[in-house]
């Protein structure tokens, strides 16, 4: 069965501008007629004035040219802003589908610099629609009012100018041809450069501590010859076929003069007419050779409407869904299958598990057993391959997100803060409840450290938190999770930067969520962590190995490592590849 076409919401936008471009295109009538004004004045000069000699009709045609060039610049003035709004509309009725997209496209794992690339692109097309090659673009219809009076005049003026139109038209035609790959290939270095440029900053301190600036320079310089080189090789292509259209033009208007002179010689021309005729000849062309002057911002628009259409239809809006009531806290994991999105590596395989509300789990296992990406299934970050994750019964990769988040908590094993003070990303940057702000920063061990800060809860934390220490993050973060009393929460290596003092919070914190009724996921490698947990799933290689409650799966796992009778006198435990139950450095399990 053939799908239907997804529709494009691009297209759908400029399309409904149309109201803004008749408007247009009505000024425009008028303003091509008023640019024929010089002429008319030089033709009534000529005609008129220089024949009767008489000062008063000078003085009145005068007086009214002055008022016809008043009219067109008030109406160019008008036109310009009839589609600066039109841009504006256009952003309007897209902003929000672009920004979503950006950010579905970020967590399917694509680069920051291509996810991000879609604002670019909504933001090169709204520049395009309010510049002025677009409104050369529809006078160039008009422009054949301009040729028909060049009929009139003479049918030799007339054809000779649309000659030149046509000549003018190839030009643009081939210039269209010859730079689009190099405009193509100038857009992908770029974004890769600024992309490489954005990781190196990002990872700053590491590049200076270990002396790797030369490197990294010498690498991002590398990509930006490579942009420098196709943006040279596209403007070198540009700019020979925008000199050629001047060209055309210049001929042309010469060639309009020539021709209107031999025809005045002949009798077949008034004399003001061969001058007429030369500035008629240069207004058909100027639309096209403002179009061909400006092809790279046309080419660019163009790429980027390929570009931001693909993306909106790779990501489609969301469909509204019936609210589902607030979760109690019933987690079921069932059969799930799942990767990285992008990748054809499964990561978990075939698990499945079920907690009731209000109960701890505890997941352990090795480095690359799947935890965080366990973690992230749970909270609906990604979708698995096959099988399904249920929260109350419901799906929680399809539920609302905006309708799920204040019931969800989730601690990730990158601590994610943002611009701004500690009390708005505490209250997940919605309008805070400090009594709610004061209370989860109480729990996980914030409040005294805040009250020693000059404007408490006020105090802006910068860009990822780089005004807090890695510990402090971790906690700021973790108030954010429990912000509210959340029923569902996952945390993933929540004290893998805290203390001493940090550790004991964390579990005053868990022990009161506990008591609130809160389901609690913690994914850790830490041993003093299972004391507040009821349950534990120790995974190994994307498969379950142990699950159940936390003292039979401990006790499991320590007769997996008990002694086994060998023929040597000292014979070593040997435990399940990845789990020790011997306290580690730090405590890990």
């Amino acid at each position: 069965m053939v799908q239907p076409e997804k529709k494009s919401e691009v297209r759908e936008a400029l399309y409904s501008l149309s109201s803004q471009v008749i408007r247009v295109l009505l000024f425009s009538f008028v303003t091509n007629i008023l640019v024929l004004t010089p002429s008319g004045y030089m033709l009534e000069v000529y005609d008129r004035v220089v024949n009767s000699r008489n000062h008063q009709t000078l003085l009145m045609l005068t007086i009214l040219v002055v008022g016809l060039y008043v009219m067109l610049e008030a109406l160019e003035w008008v036109r310009s802003g009839i589609m600066q709004e039109a841009a504006r509309a256009f952003d309007e009725r897209l902003r929000r589908r672009v920004f979503d997209t950006a950010f579905a496209a970020r967590l399917k794992n694509m680069p920051v610099g291509s996810a991000a690339q879609v604002i670019a692109d909504l933001s090169t097309i709204r520049e395009a629609i309010g510049a002025h090659v677009t409104l050369s673009f529809l006078d160039t219809p008009l422009a054949l009012l301009v040729l028909i009076l060049l009929f009139l005049m003479h049918p030799l003026l007339g054809w000779f100018s649309a000659i030149g139109a046509l000549v003018q038209f190839l030009i643009g035609f081939f210039n269209e041809r010859r730079i689009r790959e190099p405009m193509m290939m100038a857009s992908r270095s770029s974004n890769a450069s600024q992309m490489y440029a954005g990781s190196v900053l990002r990872n700053a301190q590491v590049i200076r501590s270990m002396g790797m600036l030369g490197n990294m320079r010498k690498r991002w310089l590398t990509r930006q010859r490579e942009f420098i080189a196709s943006q040279a090789d596209a403007s070198d292509t540009a700019g020979v076929n925008s000199s050629l259209s001047k060209l055309v033009q210049s001929l042309l208007s010469s060639s309009l003069l020539g021709i209107g002179c031999w025809l005045t010689l002949e009798g077949k021309l008034g004399g003001s007419g061969m001058i007429v005729g030369s500035i008629l000849g240069g207004k058909v062309l100027s639309p096209l050779v403002q179009i061909i002057a400006n092809w790279r911002q046309v080419e660019g628009a163009r790429e980027a409407f390929v570009r931001l259409d693909g993306m909106l239809r790779a990501f489609p809006d969301e469909e509204k869904k019936m609210p589902l009531p607030p979760p109690k806290g019933v987690l079921s994991v069932e059969g799930v299958v799942a990767g990285a999105p992008g990748s054809q590596i499964q990561i978990l395989k075939g698990i499945g598990f079920r907690v009731a509300p209000g109960d701890s789990l505890a997941v352990v296992g090795p480095s690359a057993s799947g935890k965080t990406t366990l973690a992230r299934l749970l909270t609906g970050v990604w979708a698995p391959v096959s099988g399904k994750v249920r929260l109350d019964g419901s799906d929680i990769y399809a539920w609302n997100k905006e309708e799920l988040g204040p019931h969800v908590g989730y601690l990730p094993q990158t601590v994610e803060l943002f611009d701004g003070t500690i009390a708005e990303n505490v209250a997940r940057f919605g309008e805070p409840d400090m009594e709610k702000v004061q209370a989860a920063c109480r729990m996980v061990g914030l409040g005294e450290f805040i009250s020693t800060l000059p404007k408490g809860y006020d105090t802006p934390i910068g860009e990822e938190g780089v005004f807090l220490s890695g510990g402090q993050r971790q906690r700021v973060a973790l108030a954010r999770a429990v912000y509210g009393m959340p029923k569902f929460v996952v945390l993933d290596e929540p004290n893998s930067n805290l203390d001493t003092d940090g550790d004991a919070a964390l579990i005053h914190t868990l022990q009161q969520l506990k008591a609130a009724g809160t389901t609690v996921i913690i994914m850790t490698h830490r041993m003093n962590i299972l004391q507040v947990v009821g349950f534990m799933l120790v995974l190994i290689d994307g498969q379950i190995k142990q699950f159940g409650p936390k003292d039979q799966v401990l006790a499991a796992l320590k007769g997996e490592q008990s002694p086994k009778p060998q023929a040597s006198p000292n014979p070593q435990p040997q435990p399940p590849r990845g789990i020790s139950l011997n306290p580690a450095p730090g405590g890990q399990v």
